[in-house]
């Protein structure tokens, strides 16, 4: 999974980089839009996306900021349409930002494939912390706001009946499930878009 590559000064501000990384927030922007779903027995507020699959791969690429910055891009142009109040794009940040920033800093120290499976574990479990948190003392109390929280639980399974069964049963097994199939997919696929984006 090494990417190496000759031009020592990619991650600088050259206009390729600048390139690259607008174009991975592009496709970023577009999977939030187009491809969201839910996921069965998790909570419908939490869907699925693709979207941080470009910034983690960007990551890996040009290093953590750059990857970051993708995340970052993301959820500024998504809240021109939020729903949320930014509540939602605030929480997004905060989670895939913890996700592609801990992978992707592990992952150039040592550029091999053990260190991208060692830095996506990781990152899985910081992400996972990260969105329970996040869904704790932002989402849900957003949402609090519109709808009475027992509604909101109703609407997330009889086996949910608080924040806190919330966060344990929706929010821990959703961003588990998401950080695996993010870091599966980078896994396989990284190797083949470095070359084209070095």
């Amino acid at each position: 999974m090494e990417a190496k590559t000759k031009n020592k000064t990619l991650t600088k501000l050259t206009p390729k980089f600048i390139a690259s990384v607008g174009i991975l927030a592009g496709i970023s922007v577009l999977l939030y839009y187009i491809l969201e779903f839910p996921i069965p027995f998790i909570p419908p507020f939490l869907k699925f996306d693709f979207s941080t699959l470009p910034a983690l791969i960007g990551g890996f690429a040009f290093g953590p900021i750059a990857g970051f910055v993708i995340v970052l891009i993301k959820a500024l142009l998504h809240t021109l349409i939020s729903y949320s109040g930014g509540a939602g794009e605030i929480a997004d940040l905060l989670v895939s930002g913890s996700f592609v920033l801990v992978a992707s800093s592990i992952y150039a120290k040592h550029k091999t494939r053990k260190h991208a499976v060692l830095g996506m574990l990781i990152g899985t479990i910081v992400m996972t912390i990260v969105g329970g948190f996040a869904n704790y003392f932002i989402l849900i109390p957003f949402y609090a706001k519109i709808m009475p929280l027992d509604k909101i639980m109703d609407m997330c399974g009889p086996y949910i009946n608080s924040t806190l069964d919330y966060v344990l049963f929706g929010a821990i097994p959703f961003n588990i499930i998401k950080g695996l199939i993010l870091s599966a997919i980078t896994f396989v696929t990284y190797k083949h878009i470095s070359r084209i984006l070095h």
